[in-house]
């Protein structure tokens, strides 16, 4: 298979990129649109031949070289049962437009979106825009956190098999109630620090991620968060791949990040794809 050129949109914390290497994707070049800083630190330290291009309304794409891989995970505010649904009229969600536009100018031979699951009238306008539909995937197949997502691709996607990884398989040390954790979210970076209101926070509002300290699961003898290490294994990330930067920050990107194993799951359908090529 010829190296890949790849265009990345809303890449973060390149994610895509482990996802590729993990598939066994051979790249030649990786492009990359982001603004945050702290995601731009880590995704270089990881990888410094990426090419970062910047804000993606200010991508021109008559300066790109061939793309054969567009990717991207547009914001997902406007769309998630978690905010105030505002659908395209939220401006970090109907950033979505600029990815169809990019994707319509490069004319990619694949292309990958992921965003979260939404109501039907919304993901309906991102099928009828992309010419596919998604597929829903909960990423506690291949991880101890559950994260259901929709993904808009033009490869075929072959089920994922179940890895049955717990929460408890992931902790560095103490304790879980929970089968999986919950879904990993930017809030994360956001905890409040003391124990009690942490597992209040919990316990009332299902939000944050708890670990408790004794195995009789007791909140009276302490609880955590989770830790940055921690936070790499739920995203299926390598372990120190967030090093670059402080635990609170790296929650907060890895909250915002994909989950790896998911994304090399759906990318390596390209070597089918690429084989297929071939034959015919």
């Amino acid at each position: 298979m010829k190296p890949f050129t790849v265009l990345s949109l809303f890449d973060g914390i390149a994610c895509g990129r482990v996802a590729l290497e993990r598939a066994g994707i051979p790249v030649c070049r990786y492009i990359a649109s982001e603004i945050e800083p702290n995601a731009i630190r880590v995704a270089l330290d990881n990888y410094p031949d990426i090419e970062q291009i910047g804000d993606v309304e200010k991508v021109n794409t008559n300066i790109l070289p061939p793309i054969d891989l567009l990717i991207g995970g547009s914001p997902c505010q406007g769309f998630s049962v978690m905010g105030d649904q505002k659908n395209f009229e939220d401006p970090r969600s109907r950033l979505f437009w600029e990815y169809v536009r990019i994707l319509r100018a490069t004319k990619p031979k694949y292309f990958l979106l992921e965003n979260v699951k939404m109501k039907k009238e919304f993901s309906d306008v991102i099928s009828e825009a992309l010419g596919v539909e998604p597929r829903i995937i909960n990423s506690r197949l291949v991880s101890g956190q559950n994260r259901v997502r929709a993904y808009w691709t033009n490869l075929k996607v072959a089920e994922v098999p179940d890895k049955n990884i717990s929460f408890q398989d992931i902790l560095e040390s103490g304790y879980t109630n929970s089968d999986k954790s919950l879904c990993l979210l930017e809030s994360e970076n956001r905890l409040c620090v003391s124990s009690t209101d942490l597992y209040r926070r919990n316990s009332t509002k299902s939000q944050g991620n708890i670990v408790f300290f004794s195995k009789d699961l007791d909140p009276g003898k302490g609880v955590r968060m989770l830790t940055q290490t921690e936070l790499e294994r739920l995203q299926t990330l390598p372990v120190g791949y967030t090093k670059s930067v402080k635990r609170n920050v790296a929650a907060g990107l890895c909250g915002n990040g994909w989950t790896v194993d998911i994304i090399a799951h759906i990318l390596s359908g390209i070597h089918q794809a690429e084989e297929g090529d071939k034959t015919e």
